[in-house]
């Protein structure tokens, strides 16, 4: 199926097709994201447990759900989807990302269905799902409100999208772009791009024009002495995630 190109930026997809092999490296590009994936990983669980009366202590707590990882990439948070038992489809814009997640999928036994795709090219088939995965996508987009709008649609109607991306602040200039990029060389130089960070109100305000009522929201949090990640109820300085229901 051939992308409909309407909300992809072309420039932010060359940056990922060009990491695209150095997915599952913990040590290579993309290092901060194997880092923060445990953190990611809690909030999520916990929101999609909440929300569907799942108990997470059980086998596949997540059975009978659908679930799409929207910018899935190499499949970081795909694979935990699929192992907690929910069906799950991980779309990219980025091409060279799929056979790479495709491959390390079928290592690991496990059955998803990855797609070079956009989200506009899902809703125009009329596919949704109980839950969407929208994780540090926003940011690298043409147009943040109609891509939020888009992904609305995705979202069965009592349905749940979960939303991560880094905040416009001061501090998340030192932190992701002179710290991950110009210093640690996490990151090459240029993947982020400071003005198109978004601010939790910005963020909030595209959610409720798209249809969708947050219910939640938290920081990912950096402890640069322990070298780890935690949940924050109140610093969303740098990285956060919201969650958000669409009625029905």
């Amino acid at each position: 199926m051939q992308p409909t190109m309407t909300t992809v930026d072309p420039a932010e997809v060359a940056k990922f097709q060009a990491m695209a092999a150095e997915w599952w490296d913990p040590n290579g590009k993309f290092k901060p994201l194997h880092m923060l994936n445990p953190c990611r990983l809690d909030y999520i669980t916990r929101q999609i447990a909440a929300e569907f009366d799942r108990d997470l202590a059980s086998d596949k707590p997540f059975a009978g759900l659908t679930l799409l990882d929207i910018g899935c990439g190499g499949g970081l948070l795909s694979e935990p989807m699929a192992r907690l038992g929910a069906t799950v489809i991980g779309a990219d814009a980025a091409e060279r990302n799929i056979p790479v997640a495709q491959v390390h999928a079928e290592q690991s036994g496990l059955e998803i269905d990855y797609r070079h795709t956009t989200a506009e090219a899902i809703a125009e088939a009329g596919e949704q799902f109980d839950v969407v995965l929208n994780m540090e996508v926003v940011e690298h987009v043409a147009d943040p409100q109609e891509f939020i709008t888009v992904c609305q649609q995705l979202v069965k109607p009592g349905g749940l999208m979960i939303c991560s991306t880094l905040n416009r602040t001061g501090k998340s200039f030192g932190a992701a772009i002179i710290g991950a990029e110009w210093i640690m060389r996490w990151l090459p130089k240029g993947t982020h791009e400071w003005h198109k960070f978004i601010t939790p109100e910005e963020l909030y305000g595209m959610l409720e024009k798209a249809g969708l009522q947050p219910v939640d929201r938290k920081g990912f949090v950096f402890n640069p002495l322990g070298w780890s990640w935690s949940i924050s109820e109140r610093d969303l300085s740098v990285n956060y995630v919201t969650a958000s229901r669409k009625g029905g």
